[in-house]
C-alpha cells in the first residue's frame, strides 16, 4: 500500500518537471497505483459484521478529500505562490506523513472473527478460474450493475474534475473553501444513512435493500436538478443534494454492496475483485464522457452539461438497478455456492 502511494507522489515529482505536453504521460503513471488503493484498502475490512459501518467511515474520507485537497492546492498556489505543475506533489506531500501513520494502524486491524465469518461467509483469495466462475454465476445482475457503475463513475469524476468551473458558473468561483464545506454535510449523510444499514442483519434482504437505495439516490439527482432549473432550489443545496444522490449511490459500489451480495448468495470468494471489476469499466466511462464533452457537445458550457448528465444518469440508474433488482430478487440460494477454484493467486 505504501510503495503504491509513493509511486504515485513520484509521478507528481516528475510531472513538475518534464514540460507540456510530454508531462501528460506522468499523470496517467500516477493513476495506475491510485485504481488499486481502494481494493487493497478494502480487503481489510471485508467479511465483518462491521463492514458496512468501516466502509462508510472509509468512504466518507474519499468524499471530503475531494473537496479538501483542491482547497489544498488553492491555498498553496494563492498564499505561497506554487505553480500549478508543482501543486500536485507539494498536496500529496501534505498528507504524506499521515499517511504512513494510518498504513501502521490499518496493519494492525485484527482478521475476522469466527463470528464475523458465519454472518458474512469466508473471504479467501481467488484465481482465475474462480473469478470467471463468480462472474458466469451473478452475470446479468453484475453487468447491469457495473454499466451503472460505469455512468456513475463517469458523473462523478465530471462533478470531481470540473468543480471549480461548475461552482464558477452558480458563481462562487472566489470561494475556496466551498469545495470542503460543500462535502462535508454530504459525508454525514452518507456516514449515517449506510450505517443504518448495518442493523439489517439478514444479507439478502440488505442487498435488495442497498439496490433501492441506489435507485432512490438516482431520482434525487433528476429530481433536484429539476428543482434548481425551476428556480425552486438554491444553487448551493442544489450542489449537495446532488452530491448526496451521487455518493449514496457511489459508496455501496466501493465497499458494502458486493460484499454483501456474497454473504447474500453464501459465496466463498472476496469483494475486492468484484470492485476491481466496477472500478476498470467505471474508469473507462470517464475517459468516454470527456471525448463526448469535448468532440460532442464542445458548445455546452460545463454547467449545462452537468444539467443534462443529471437527467441522463437519473433515468438510466433506475432502469438498470432496477433490471439488477428483479434480476437478484429471484435469483435463488443454492447449497452454498462455492467455487472450486480458489486459492493459490493464479
Amino acid at each position: 500500500l505504501a510503495a503504491l502511494i509513493l509511486f504515485a507522489e513520484l509521478a507528481l515529482l516528475l510531472f513538475a518537471f518534464v514540460p507540456p505536453p510530454y508531462n501528460i504521460v506522468l499523470l496517467f503513471l500516477n493513476g495506475l497505483p491510485l485504481g488499486m488503493v481502494w481494493g487493497v484498502v478494502f480487503s481489510y475490512l471485508e467479511g465483518r459484521r462491521s463492514s458496512e459501518l468501516l466502509g462508510a467511515g472509509l468512504s466518507a474520507s474519499f468524499i471530503v478529500s475531494s473537496g479538501a485537497v483542491k482547497t489544498v492546492g488553492k491555498l498553496l498556489m494563492q498564499e505561497l505562490g506554487i505553480t500549478e505543475f508543482w501543486m500536485p506533489f507539494f498536496t500529496g506531500l501534505v498528507f504524506l506523513l499521515p499517511f504512513f501513520f494510518f498504513v501502521y494502524l490499518l496493519e494492525r486491524i485484527p482478521p475476522p472473527t469466527a463470528a464475523d465469518i458465519a454472518a458474512r461467509t469466508e473471504r479467501l483469495p481467488m484465481n482465475r478460474a474462480a473469478r470467471l466462475q463468480l462472474f458466469r454465476t451473478f452475470a446479468f445482475g453484475l453487468v447491469m450493475l457495473i454499466v451503472f457503475y460505469m455512468a456513475l463513475t463517469a458523473y462523478r469524476d465530471f462533478r470531481d474534475n470540473f468543480a471549480a468551473e461548475i461552482w464558477q458558473a452558480l458563481g462562487y468561483g472566489d470561494a475556496p473553501y466551498i469545495f470542503t464545506l460543500s462535502e462535508i454535510p454530504i459525508a454525514l449523510a452518507v456516514l449515517l444513512l449506510l450505517g443504518l444499514l448495518m442493523l439489517i442483519r439478514h444479507n439478502r434482504r440488505a442487498f435488495l435493500m442497498y439496490q433501492l437505495l441506489i435507485m432512490a439516490s438516482a431520482a434525487l439527482i433528476g429530481l433536484s436538478t429539476w428543482l434548481f432549473q425551476m428556480g425552486w432550489l438554491p444553487a448551493a443545496a442544489w450542489m449537495i443534494l446532488v452530491g448526496l444522490g451521487l455518493y449514496l449511490a457511489y459508496v455501496p459500489f466501493n465497499c458494502i454492496l458486493f460484499d454483501r451480495m456474497l454473504a447474500a448468495y453464501e459465496y466463498r470468494g472476496n469483494a475486492g475483485f468484484l470492485i476491481y471489476l466496477a472500478d476498470a469499466f467505471g474508469y473507462l466511462g470517464s475517459v468516454g464522457i470527456l471525448f463526448y464533452k469535448n468532440f460532442g457537445q464542445a458548445r455546452l458550457s460545463w454547467l449545462q452539461f452537468f444539467i443534462q448528465s443529471s437527467y441522463l444518469l437519473a433515468g438510466f440508474g433506475i432502469l438498470t438497478v432496477g433490471l439488477s433488482w428483479a434480476y437478484f430478487r429471484q435469483k435463488k440460494i443454492n447449497p452454498p455456492i462455492q467455487s472450486p477454484a480458489l486459492a493459490p493467486q493464479a
